[in-house]
């Protein structure tokens, strides 16, 4: 068992055992759940899997050591009062009270995401959740495609269900019994689906899936998990040799996932529910993703593009997909442990090329990014995250990282001369979310 799910899972045990590991420092003896505890959650890095996670696909995914941590203190009533040192005002939410989204809380405003997390953990264990006084503190910059938002779904879960004993729920223990199933579980809770008996709701309006959820709850310290999703299956880990490392350059450009971007991202998913929609009508088959209907048989890839054919954007959606999943990550993957970097790249530089003419999502400036990494010396670059915005990462060597960063940034600037507040950063793979002694 992880240590995330085991944390949580000790947070309610009668005999109040708890491990000697700063992390995951527990309860009192009586087994009350803790009245303060304090959660960090990574950002992560997508190497690769552009828009596949939600399709069933594959993904390769790193946790970085910058993030959110959240600490959680119970109150006497059922309020939930949550500030952010990243972010504008106090989101107050009475639990008992339910209703509608408050106006100053609408779709955009970082509030939402602290209203869907609560509200799918009330629907779900009705009655269990503690009002909490909540602050959230970060190193992990925001809308910068490092998925800020879902380690803030990840981190205010881990905090409400561990404050609550949530994870003692006869419910919870039934239907969540691996931190794979929590990353997935707390993934629908975005995206407003169910989860086996668990639920939908709202969420966030984002039709996305689990992988930044993943990473976060099950990367390894120097690797990259390599796992496949719905459901959620960890296929591979892969050393990264302490040789290199990942830079990564925020472009600037905001890659927001809510708001007036919502309609932009949804659009790239959406093309994934239209190709399975045709394929079932088509065939009569209840296949529950693309890569279940890709799989199904020797024809299938054949007859869903024949299917996808007369929309010029479904055809390319799907090209993306099957080159991304079904082939680039497991050769990418296999070649990154075997050392052959040059290979890395031509199979991360054909992934890029997808993201620009078969997701579309990608803008000038996450274009020009890791074309001038490979300019400047990077092994292999690309834009990561949701599109329209938002990062990309570079591998380098680690001995000279600093200048590395030094020349790509100066090179964007060059290009992109008002996109002065873009930034970089150098970063390990790190580890999965962990509980901090409070």
């Amino acid at each position: 068992m992880s240590d995330v799910l085991a944390s949580l899972l000790a947070g309610d045990r009668p005999d109040g055992a708890h491990s000697d590991d700063a992390r995951t420092e527990r309860t009192p003896s009586d087994g009350v759940p803790s009245d303060t505890v304090r959660w960090f959650v990574p950002g992560r890095i997508e190497v690769l899997g552009k828009h596949t996670d939600y399709a069933g696909g594959r993904s390769l995914l790193a946790a970085v050591d910058t993030g959110h941590t959240v600490t959680a203190t119970a109150r006497e009533d059922r309020v939930l009062e949550v500030r952010s040192e990243v972010a504008h005002g106090t989101v107050t939410i009475d639990l008992d009270a339910g209703g509608a989204r408050p106006a100053d809380q609408a779709d955009g405003h970082w509030g939402g995401y602290v209203r869907t997390v609560a509200d799918r953990l009330e629907k779900n264990f009705p009655g269990r959740l503690r009002g909490a006084d909540v602050t959230v503190t970060s190193t992990l910059p925001l809308a910068a495609g490092m998925s800020s938002s879902s380690a803030l779904v990840v981190g205010l879960a881990l905090a409400l269900i561990d404050l609550s004993g949530i994870a003692a729920d006869p419910v919870f223990t039934r239907e969540i019994t691996t931190t794979e199933q929590l990353g997935e579980y707390l993934g629908t809770a975005e995206n407003g689906q169910s989860f086996g008996s668990l639920a939908g709701d709202r969420g966030v309006g984002t039709f996305g899936g689990s992988e930044d959820h993943t990473a976060m709850l099950c990367g390894r310290p120097g690797a990259l998990v390599q796992y496949s999703f719905c459901p959620v299956r960890h296929e591979r880990t892969i050393d990264v040799d302490d040789s290199l490392t990942f830079v990564v350059a925020v472009s600037g450009v905001e890659a927001a996932k809510t708001g007036a971007a919502r309609d932009d991202y949804n659009r790239v998913s959406l093309a994934v529910s239209s190709i399975l929609h045709r394929w079932q009508e088509a065939t009569g088959r209840d296949d529950a993703s693309l890569a279940e209907a890709v799989s199904s048989g020797p024809g299938a890839v054949r007859r869903l593009r024949e299917l996808a054919a007369d929309d010029d954007y479904l055809a390319g959606r799907l090209e993306q997909f099957l080159a991304e999943s079904e082939r680039i990550i497991p050769a990418a993957a296999l070649a990154l442990e075997e050392g052959d970097l040059e290979e890395f790249g031509r199979l991360v530089d054909e992934s890029q090329a997808g993201a620009e003419d078969g997701l579309r999502n990608q803008v000038p400036e996450t274009i020009a990014l890791p074309r001038l990494a490979r300019t400047v010396g990077a092994h292999a670059a690309s834009a990561f995250g949701a599109g329209f915005g938002g990062s990309a990462w570079a591998l380098v060597p680690a001995d000279g990282a600093e200048q590395f960063a030094a020349r790509w940034l100066d090179a964007y600037r060059a290009e992109f001369p008002g996109r002065a507040d873009a930034t970089t950063a150098i970063t390990r793979p790190g580890g999965a979310a962990r509980r901090l002694a409070s």
